[in-house]
């Protein structure tokens, strides 16, 4: 176990297990509230976990009953009203909307929410690729409330998943919504019973896991750059990125082990 922040401002745990880096958020007694030290702390995971060749897949998770109650509106005041970012440029931006400066992840998030999980909380969900939702879960894109906007990708990712209308709903209300009005909108992609989210999150990571990671990041980048810049522009990649892949070790493994009618073992190479 790896302990990234000092306790006091809340911490980022993160830990491996086999080729899966879990990143546990750590401050149960303000319900996971983030400080500017986790913030940062969370994207200095995140780049390890696309920088580590032996890493494939991460998990985001919270401890304690809640996913986060957001920002710490009074740390983060001082950076919003400069127009500055807590997190060090040249980082992987957990948020992941390309801004200048920081590096888009490349490799799968799978993220395990419940309970509270509001403003920040909603925009690391939405950018990741995977969510698996607790049935006590909480939602609530709650900037308008506090005189402020969104900027973490909610504004962009709610309308992508959810149509305009609904994305207005609840960005322009500060309502509260539920588990089962998350999975309506694709905002998550499985609800479960609370205390059981963690470890399916884990076991969709598992299965990530076994894939030939080049060809999982492939996949990925392709399907994001058909979301950000239209089915043509995926297209367009698609015989420059197959051949990369059919010459590489994995693909050659993953005939291979078809042929032999056993499990891969893929390398990443």
């Amino acid at each position: 176990m790896h302990t990234a922040t000092p306790s006091s401002e809340g911490r980022i745990l993160t830990e491996v297990r086999d080729h899966i880096l879990l990143i546990g958020i750590d401050r149960p007694a303000k319900r996971n509230g983030f400080t500017p030290a986790m913030l940062q702390a969370l994207a200095e995971a995140y780049t390890r976990l696309d920088d580590d060749p032996a890493l494939r897949v991460g998990v985001l998770h919270a401890v304690g009953d809640h996913f986060t109650a957001g920002l710490d509106l009074p740390a983060f005041a001082p950076f919003m009203q400069r127009g500055e970012r807590a997190i060090t440029p040249g980082l992987v931006d957990p948020t992941d909307v390309g801004r200048a400066g920081y590096r888009r992840r490349d490799k799968p998030v799978v993220v395990a929410v419940k309970g509270i999980t509001y403003t920040i909380g909603i925009e690391l969900m939405l950018a990741a690729d995977i969510v698996v939702a607790a049935d006590d879960g909480r939602f609530s894109q709650l900037e308008v409330q506090r005189g402020i906007m969104a900027t973490g990708g909610a504004t962009l990712r709610m309308a992508e998943r959810a149509g305009l209308g609904n994305a207005m709903l609840h960005l322009l209300t500060a309502d509260v919504f539920d588990s089962a009005e998350a999975l309506r909108l694709n905002f998550v992609q499985r609800v479960v019973p609370a205390g059981s989210e963690l470890d399916e999150a884990l076991r969709i990571a598992g299965q990530i896991a076994l894939q030939a990671p080049l060809a999982v990041v492939a996949t990925r980048l392709n399907a994001r750059k058909a979301v950000e810049e239209g089915p043509m522009a995926a297209a367009a990649e698609f015989e420059s990125t197959q051949q990369r892949l059919s010459q590489s070790e994995d693909a050659r493994e993953g005939v291979l082990s078809f042929q032999e009618r056993r499990v891969a073992r893929f390398q990443g190479r």
